[in-house]
């Protein structure tokens, strides 16, 4: 793997030969000028984005998830707005993209570097919320704990 980073590196990056520890690596080097450039590139943007959340089935944890039944809908702010859906049900979870018409537990909204540093374990949880930079509707207290399902990468 290249150690180059920003939008260059993003933009070649073979995901699939990436590890969770790895990309955190990666996005713990990316400055928030490189960060923007990914986020301007709107079809590097989906790519990275449908990766983060295609790889949340894999990361997350059936085990910390017991009877849980809930929705978790992500808004990803930017040009344009991503929305992602997990679905936590009895130990199983379902990604989808786009927003459905269910009543979702909480909201999270954020732009595309709190995202990126949230998803890759570079960035605290309460500190993003605390600045603003991250919203939460809904059930402030489940989003507060949502990190315990996830085996979230540390770099």
């Amino acid at each position: 793997m290249s150690n180059e980073t920003g939008a260059n590196g993003i933009a070649d990056l073979d995901f699939g030969s990436v590890s969770p520890q790895e990309f955190a690596r990666i996005v713990k080097g990316l400055s928030g000028r490189e960060i923007t450039e990914i986020a301007a590139d709107e079809p590097l943007r989906a790519r990275v984005v449908a990766e983060i959340f295609g790889r949340m089935g894999r990361q997350f944890r059936s085990d910390m998830a017991g009877s849980l039944k809930a929705l978790v809908r992500w808004k990803i702010t930017g040009v344009t707005e991503l929305v992602y859906e997990t679905a936590i049900d009895h130990g199983d979870i379902k990604v989808t993209e786009g927003r459905s018409d269910a009543e979702p537990r909480t909201t999270l909204v954020m732009g595309d570097e709190a995202f990126l540093k949230l998803t890759s374990g570079n960035g605290n949880p309460v500190t993003l919320f605390v600045t603003r930079k991250l919203k939460i509707a809904g059930d402030v207290g489940f989003a507060a704990g949502l990190t315990r399902y996830f085996d979230i990468p540390k770099a």
